[in-house]
């Protein structure tokens, strides 16, 4: 774990102007290596790392899905409880556009486009998230009461075991 000062980001500016508690974690990005590679070097549970997946709906709306690091979407069932035909993930340059994070840095926080917002209902049971703050090799915690305070996000049962 690096201990450097936590990099200034468009989400750590969110995260200040909301007043949201948040401790900063940096460690080495690994490309592809995704929340099991945070979840390794920062020595915590896969489960409380959550991905921020960039989706879009049949009319090509984006939209946010926060979700465990060791779990997978059902975008079939995401579209049956958020009602719209069908729901995939946006292709990198597409979700690049429409957050201003690069993908593998993609926070929920300080998005460039404000997008609906989904989460899955068994992440608000943990006591402490860990979450991208807005850069590779850069996660956030934070308590879950503090993001759904800020981000008001639809709370869904969508999670399928990795």
């Amino acid at each position: 774990m690096k201990s450097e000062n936590a990099p200034e980001t468009p989400a750590t500016k969110f995260l200040r102007q909301n007043g949201i508690a948040h401790s900063n974690h940096l460690y080495d990005y690994e490309e592809h290596g995704g929340t099991s590679v945070s979840s390794r070097e920062l020595n915590v549970d896969e489960h409380a790392v959550v991905k921020t997946l960039v989706m879009e709906d049949e009319s090509a709306k984006p939209l946010i899905v926060l979700m465990h690091g060791d779990c997978k979407v059902s975008t079939k069932e995401l579209a049956r409880q958020i009602g719209c035909k069908k729901v995939e993930p946006c292709k990198p340059e597409v979700a690049n556009r429409h957050t201003g994070f690069l993908v593998g840095g993609t926070s929920p926080f300080g998005t460039k486009k404000k997008m609906p917002i989904c989460i899955e209902k068994s992440i608000l049971d943990l006591p402490l998230i860990y979450i991208n703050g807005g850069r590779r090799g850069f996660l956030v915690g934070v308590h879950p009461h503090d993001l759904m305070r800020a981000l008001s996000p639809t709370v869904v049962t969508v999670a399928l075991k990795g």
